[in-house]
């Protein structure tokens, strides 16, 4: 009776060791150790990833345009978060006949728009600055060299004024470096993007804390007109910072995407198809459990611009789950596949926004 007890067990455990090596193994990329891609990241890998049969694992990065560098060709990397910014950026250039940015870009296809991510525009407490239209010529950190927020503070900075950001006045700090840059006075301004509560701030000393601000959109400023040809208000609320903020802080915003690549193996399609039914089934679940942002996040694929495409085989089940779970149907057709090419270096001087996006091989 033992021994028919002890290969019962024996067979269970080969039984689950067997259906767990079944599972695919697939990355995310997403952002910073405190930020909020990492935590939407964590949030599929737990809620999403496993009833499709996918063992997600969820990396760090610097953010948005290395998640498109890594998700484009980086072995393993199935998933990545991307800002709408650095998207339309890359898009942008291909379109330009920067072939880097073509080889890049062309390939990725959009699983879904998730939600809008804040600007903030981080100053010392005792900072003379109020607005967010007069950061221009102070010392500042626009981010690291291949994040989100390096492309859309200095596409902010060139929307407002008109110029790139002048070198002399920009430093590409790590969000917490550039904290901590602010309050001992190397720098005047600190910009981080970060979707709402961001653990770089709720977790931040509070003593610390205090000791900075945030400013304010001034809507009635002309440089605010000429950002909202891209980006959109937004307001950053006391509620997700009770212990810092006294009020509400008009910002701007820009939105997140969750990206895949145009994949055709049999089984790769068949792992996304089963994670686009579980992403649509445990919906419910991120919006109870997950980080406040899934919250805002909307079962619907809108109409993208040109150049943005999303994945055919997904869309076509987040359209029939949506139109399921919601009643209404969305229309949007994908574009046509593309094939993979190497890429190839720059052979002429890199600029400023090629550093940014990472397209210029060691160039930086």
């Amino acid at each position: 009776m033992f021994k028919i007890i002890l290969a019962g067990c024996v067979g269970l455990v080969l039984a689950s060791s067997a259906a767990l090596a079944d599972n695919a193994h697939y990355k995310i990329v997403t952002g910073p150790e405190r930020g909020t891609y990492i935590q939407i990241g964590a949030d599929l890998a737990k809620w999403v990833a496993p009833q499709a049969g996918i063992d997600l694992e969820v990396m760090p990065s610097k953010g948005s345009a290395e998640n498109v560098q890594r998700m484009r060709f980086e072995p393993g990397v199935k998933l990545a978060l991307v800002q709408s910014d650095v998207y339309q950026a890359y898009v942008d250039m291909a379109n330009s006949g920067n072939a880097d940015a073509g080889t890049t870009i062309r390939p990725l296809r959009l699983i879904m728009p998730l939600y809008d991510e804040e600007i903030y525009f981080v100053v010392r407490a005792d900072s003379p600055l109020k607005t967010i239209n007069e950061i221009k010529n102070q010392n500042m950190s626009v981010g690291l060299i291949g994040s989100g927020t390096a492309q859309s503070a200095t596409t902010l900075y060139r929307l407002m004024f008109g110029t790139p950001v002048p070198d002399q006045y920009a430093q590409h700090l790590s969000n917490e470096d550039a904290l901590a840059a602010l309050i001992v006075k190397k720098i005047d301004v600190a910009v981080i993007v970060a979707g709402q509560p961001a653990r770089l701030f709720t977790d931040m000393n509070p003593e610390l804390l205090q000791q900075i601000r945030v400013l304010r959109l001034d809507p009635a400023a002309p440089e605010t007109a000429r950002a909202k040809q891209t980006y959109f208000p937004a307001t950053i609320r006391v509620s997700s910072y009770p212990n810092w903020l006294k009020q509400d802080v008009p910002t701007l915003t820009v939105k997140a995407f969750l990206v895949t690549y145009d994949y055709n193996l049999r089984g790769t399609v068949g792992n996304l198809n089963r994670f686009a039914d579980s992403l649509c089934t445990n919906f419910d679940n991120l919006q109870e459990h997950g980080h406040p942002k899934w919250k805002q996040v909307k079962m619907e694929l809108p109409n993208l611009g040109k150049g943005w495409k999303y994945y055919p085989p997904v869309e076509k089940r987040l359209r029939a789950c949506f139109a399921h779970k919601t009643a209404v149907a969305a229309t949007n057709g994908p574009g046509p596949a593309t094939t993979d090419d190497p890429a190839k270096s720059p052979k002429r001087p890199c600029t400023d926004e090629e550093r940014l996006l990472l397209l210029c091989g060691g160039k930086q």
